[in-house]
């Protein structure tokens, strides 16, 4: 008779699978937005301090970032964009296309090691309504983390209305939030961010390279808005 070896090898256990909807906590996290003085900056600021944020308002003039700041209350606080970008650990980008790159290789070391969310819509507007311009790098989002080596830049925030964000007697905002990212722990972060707003959710969207037709979308929202008289946002099903 031959005998053979009882023990076995054990079995590799898989880990589980993560849950997408299983989020970090983000309450203690400070959010600056650069370009808070414009009305997408500011209706994002106002948003997460009523949430419960730490924000603080980012200007090239800091005196107008205090200005804003002050007319918010909640605890906003203003800066200049480098003060706003150190202090803080998620930086939201929501200059104007037009100084985009300008800003964010002016603050490149400033924002070394952050979390950059950029939401800008690289748009142009003629006779026809607005369009979708060409972006050397692919999208405005593709710009910033090529010119952000050392930040972790995702893009979220481009279909919100600004309406909506600065309008106090809107309690909660019917929309959901595409969000991109090369790391998932880092749209995590975002996600959980866009969840502290009431009516919102963030929701995986891809990588970065897939950023161009996210912020082209805003061209199509724009127009649905003109023709309907209203503040057209997103809403993604079966997730």
């Amino acid at each position: 008779m031959t005998s053979t070896d009882s023990t076995q090898a054990p079995q590799t256990q898989k880990p589980p699978v993560k849950d997408p909807w299983d989020l970090p906590d983000v309450t203690g996290l400070v959010v600056g937005v650069l370009g808070g003085t414009g009305d997408q900056g500011r209706g994002l600021a106002y948003r997460f301090a009523r949430a419960g944020q730490k924000v603080i308002i980012g200007s090239r003039a800091a005196d107008r970032a205090r200005t804003a700041a002050e007319e918010l209350g909640l605890g906003v606080e203003g800066a200049d964009n480098a003060e706003c970008a150190r202090r803080s650990d998620i930086v939201i980008v929501a200059v104007p296309w037009e100084g985009h790159a300008k800003t964010l290789e002016a603050l490149r070391e400033d924002l070394a090691g952050k979390l950059v969310v950029d939401c800008v819509n690289p748009l142009g507007f003629d006779k026809q309504g607005a369009y979708a311009l060409r972006v050397e790098e692919g999208s405005a989002a593709q710009q910033a983390a090529a010119l952000l080596p050392d930040s972790r830049v995702t893009a979220a925030f481009h279909h919100l209305s600004a309406v909506l964000l600065q309008d106090e007697t809107v309690e909660e905002i019917d929309t959901d939030v595409m969000v991109l990212g090369e790391s998932r722990a880092d749209t995590d972060i975002v996600q959980a961010l866009t969840a502290r707003i009431p009516g919102m959710r963030g929701v995986f969207a891809g990588r970065l390279r897939n950023a161009h037709q996210v912020e082209a979308l805003v061209a199509n929202l724009i127009s649905t808005n003109r023709r309907y008289k209203a503040h057209a946002g997103l809403r993604v099903t079966d997730v």
